[in-house]
């Protein structure tokens, strides 16, 4: 068999690429519903919402934690999405690579916004 005869064999290149991606956006789903199920057990539990108890919850360092890893699975499954977006429907190539450096800009600074309202005095 020649290096270019590949019978009925087909040769695919980056073949887990979709496969890694699916996967992750998979796994940031899940990142989301969890702490979706959270807030929804603190918004729907007994109390009353007050600045009190919401200052309570966000003084907590694990619940600081806990929002800005659900805001990173966020934005990582916004990035996948919208790339996809771009890639399937923006055909010239400058305009495409450009779309995706001012998404991956801006995202970056959506993750910076959230680290300051999550950690400010």
């Amino acid at each position: 068999m020649s290096p270019t005869d590949y019978g009925s064999h087909r040769l695919v290149v980056g073949a887990h690429y979709g496969l890694r991606d699916w996967m992750a956006q998979r796994a940031t789903a899940v990142v989301l519903a969890l702490y979706v199920v959270f807030m929804l057990g603190f918004v729907l539990s007994p109390g009353a919402l007050d600045y009190a108890r919401w200052h309570a919850l966000f003084a907590n360092q694990a619940m600081k934690l806990f929002s800005l890893v659900a805001f990173v699975a966020l934005l990582y499954h916004v990035w996948v999405g919208v790339r996809d977006i771009w890639m399937d429907y923006v055909k010239p190539v400058g305009l495409r690579v450009s779309l995706h450096v001012v998404t991956i800009v801006w995202l970056l600074a959506c993750v910076g916004g959230a680290v300051q309202v999550l950690w400010r005095s």
